[in-house]
């Protein structure tokens, strides 16, 4: 893994040491007097809770470890992410002290390709795919015969998935059968089928699967003062325009209704007592430590620095670490498999023009049981898992031809890819687990995480299968088979889910179904860090759900 960066102007002034630390010197990073509610974390989750708490007139201050972006700097950053020169992580400046991290699983996780820390969170560079999960997915144990069934299910959380289409602003139809019932047309319309889906639908018709449009947190149209998308195709992982949505959203809203936002300020533990949290102890850059106290805090870090914001926090009166009275902080790492198969047709499919996916399929969702997976097909838009890696500016900056005969490669092996993916679930397991490192510390002292990954045997098999249905589709288009991945080499879909789990048995898991911890009467979790399993969709349009939930709880107690 490469940690070059870019020219330091190409970001801004922001990724300059000296320049940083300068225009830092005038930042105000002390603790706010008489908080009502300490946010830590400013990603989707933390956004969404600062602004509906903010909006209710409490004084809320968010804490996060990352820096505040510039949005001027959003075309250097794109520059970045078409150079192969540098890797995912230089795209919003990664720093490997601050970043570092221990795979000590059966699997490899790459986990600094999956997370972007600084306001926004990993929305800065997500996919903006945003659909809601299906009904057995909250019953898993009673539906499906295996995993654990959620102390909520789909009708409680509805009107939550609801108000957060209309937040994130989704551009989607009412034309998946196989989507749970739903209330009220998305915000804004679907993206139109791209030109490569009106050859897999031709496909799919003679192979009886159903395809249907895919919901996207992207505008169609302009929406909440934020321009229609103009189709950049780089929105994974940096969106110039602003038309796919980021938790900067909710962030800067929260602070135009007076919420106090403070980067570059890592929390390094929670002090507390048996039954509450005193203050969130930070660290500025300059090294001082700040102890912010308020009355509630609401733990918004995602899957991975939840869990270790938690175990950092051990005590006498916790000696396995914070809210861990059951044991199970850390456990149950879930994520999403990736199963693809792609190949070469011959005939145009003008791929790569849509940086993002506008039909999939769930038709064989709900088919899971025991023995197989909840899995949906995605058709894609771009030649195989690395999008730019197929863009002609990689294509032309990676060879070593140039004029005519770099013009004559371009025109011959780009254009003509096609592919099909797959999200598979993974069944929560206490082996896959969240850890500390008790060998590696990050810049501050801290023991890093340690990323614990294993995957179970029916979302292998689920990938095989995946694969085969894939092999069909694409052997009906004619195309030749040239990339797969599937069971021996399936990597994550970058979605960290399970390590503080809700459920109603304090015995069993972190958080009750109002996403307060068992242990600690002032201490919620707003993550996909909650999810007792974690369907085959993608979570961040359940996140939000879940934080808007966990805000109003804030409220009621308040």
């Amino acid at each position: 893994m490469s940690w070059d960066r870019p020219p330091a102007q190409s970001a801004g002034s922001r990724t300059d040491g000296d320049a940083e630390r300068s225009a830092d010197a005038d930042v105000d990073r002390t603790p706010v007097a008489d908080a009502d509610v300490c946010v830590i974390g400013a990603g989707p989750a933390g956004g969404i809770v600062a602004d509906r708490l903010a909006d209710a007139g409490l004084e809320v201050v968010v804490l996060e470890a990352g820096p505040r972006f510039d949005p001027s700097d959003r075309h250097a950053r794109q520059e970045r992410a078409i150079r192969p020169a540098y890797d995912r992580p230089a795209v919003w400046d990664g720093h490997p002290e601050r970043d570092a991290y221990e795979s000590s699983g059966a699997r490899h996780y790459p986990l600094n390709y999956t997370r972007a820390k600084g306001v926004g969170g990993s929305t800065l560079h997500w996919q903006g795919m945003v659909m809601r999960l299906h009904e057995d997915d909250f019953n898993s144990a009673s539906a499906r015969g295996v995993g654990p069934d959620w102390p909520i299910d789909y009708e409680d959380l509805r009107p939550y998935y609801a108000e957060a289409e209309r937040e994130l602003g989704i551009a989607g139809a009412d034309d998946n059968p196989f989507a749970p019932p739903r209330e009220e047309p998305h915000p804004m319309p679907a993206f139109p089928p791209s030109y490569s889906d009106s050859l897999f639908a031709e496909a799919c018709e003679e192979l009886e699967i159903a395809m249907h449009s895919v919901p996207n947190a992207r505008n169609s149209e302009r929406y909440d003062g934020r321009s229609a998308c103009v189709g950049y195709g780089t929105c994974e992982p940096v969106c110039p325009s602003g038309a796919k949505y980021d938790a900067t959203v909710h962030v800067e809203r929260a602070e135009t209704k007076g919420a106090t936002v403070i980067d570059r300020v890592p929390v390094q533990r929670l002090a507390h007592g048996p039954d509450a949290i005193d203050a969130a102890v930070y660290a500025a850059p300059d090294g001082e430590e700040h102890r912010q106290h308020a009355d509630a805090f609401v733990v918004a870090c995602g899957g991975v620095e939840t869990p270790r914001l938690l175990l950092l926090s051990e005590s006498s009166h916790y000696p396995d670490g914070l809210a861990n009275s059951s044991g199970t902080v850390g456990k149950f790492f879930m994520e999403h498999l990736f199963a693809g198969t792609g190949g070469i047709l011959d005939e145009r499919t003008r791929l790569n023009h849509v940086g993002f996916l506008t039909s999939e399929s769930h038709q064989f969702y709900d088919d899971a049981d025991a023995e197989y997976a909840p899995f949906k097909l995605e058709f894609l838009n771009y030649g195989g898992p690395a999008a730019l890696e197929m863009a002609p500016p990689a294509m032309a900056l990676e060879g070593e031809d140039w004029g005519d005969d770099l013009l004559e490669r371009l025109r011959t092996e780009y254009g003509n890819q096609i592919g099909v993916g797959a999200l598979v679930e993974q069944l929560p397991r206490e082996d896959s687990y969240i850890g500390l490192d008790p060998d590696r510390t990050d810049d501050r002292g801290n023991p890093v995480p340690d990323v614990h990954w294993t995957i179970d045997d029916r979302a292998l098999r689920t990938l095989d299968r995946a694969n085969e249905i894939q092999e069909r589709v694409l052997g009906e288009l004619g195309a030749e088979i040239t990339w797969q991945v599937g069971p021996e080499n399936a990597g994550p879909a970058f979605h960290h889910m399970g390590t503080t789990r809700m459920s109603d048995d304090p015995a069993e898991s972190v958080v009750g179904p109002d996403l307060r911890t068992h242990d600690l009467e002032n201490c919620w979790i707003a993550s996909s860090s909650v999810f007792p399993t974690g369907g085959a969709t993608n979570p961040t349009l359940t996140i939000a759900a879940l934080a808007l939930k966990a805000a109003d709880h804030v409220l009621e107690v308040l």
